[in-house]
């Protein structure tokens, strides 16, 4: 099966929102409870919720929805380059130093140092690289994904790969694309037999969302719209 480089799925000229999915690997349950085993795993939940929250604040990448499964997850995605380039050096290394630690040039920067001429270029390469991976999906997937996965692996006692290698991602080239997809994910969770009775309801919270209760302004699919992002993220 062919696969496709990243840059090739994600075109920002053509639009800013995604779909992205990681699948878990193992046969145990990422949440939920494992029928064979009987531990229940629900509270893992929770780890991707907090991490979401973390990563929602320091990216210039907004969670429009989500959906966490037994063995995957679901998220549609708005990445908001302008923002990332609307910030300030210093900005750009707080939100990056939230996540990473930094090479001790940028921690003399910080406290204004004297620097050479070299060492400043420098600096401003790595601003200038933070910056863009701030609004670069693949890099809020690794931080989602790495860290969910050494925690699930220490608590589980084992090595090795926990999520796939690559995450699924799909662009959502227009406005009804949008609206479909965040319904999909929004009535993914609920059982088969209850997904056709949620439905109505589910189009109209979104729409609701998309009209009147959105807390930020998404631009660049025909008329504006507003989006909520979940509330267990606020």
């Amino acid at each position: 099966m062919t696969t496709h480089v990243r840059r090739e799925q994600v075109s920002l000229l053509d639009t800013p929102y995604y779909h992205c999915i990681s699948q878990c690997v193992r046969r145990a349950f990422f949440c939920d409870q494992d029928a064979q085993s009987g531990h229940c795993f629900e509270y893992r939940r929770q780890w991707i919720v907090e991490r979401l929250a973390l990563l929602a604040d320091v990216f210039a990448i907004e969670i429009a929805a989500y959906a966490i499964m037994s063995n995957h997850y679901q998220l549609v995605l708005h990445v908001h380059e302008a923002r990332a380039d609307g910030w300030t050096d210093d900005e750009v290394i707080e939100r990056w130093l939230t996540l990473f630690s930094g090479p001790p040039l940028i921690r003399r920067h910080q406290l204004e140092e004297e620097l050479t001429e070299p060492e400043r270029a420098k600096v401003v390469e790595i601003v200038a690289d933070w910056r863009e991976r701030l609004s670069d999906l693949s890099w809020f997937m690794r931080c989602l994904n790495e860290p969910i996965a050494r925690q699930a692996n220490q608590e589980d006692g084992c090595t090795g790969r926990f999520w796939e290698g690559r995450f699924k991602c799909q662009a959502l080239l227009d406005e009804q694309a949008l609206l479909t997809c965040m319904a999909y994910v929004d009535l993914n969770p609920l059982p088969a037999g209850l997904r056709f009775q949620q439905a109505v309801g589910s189009v109209a919270r979104l729409m609701q969302y998309a009209l009147n209760q959105g807390r930020r302004w998404v631009q660049g699919m025909g008329q504006a719209q507003q989006l909520t992002v979940s509330d267990e993220l606020r």
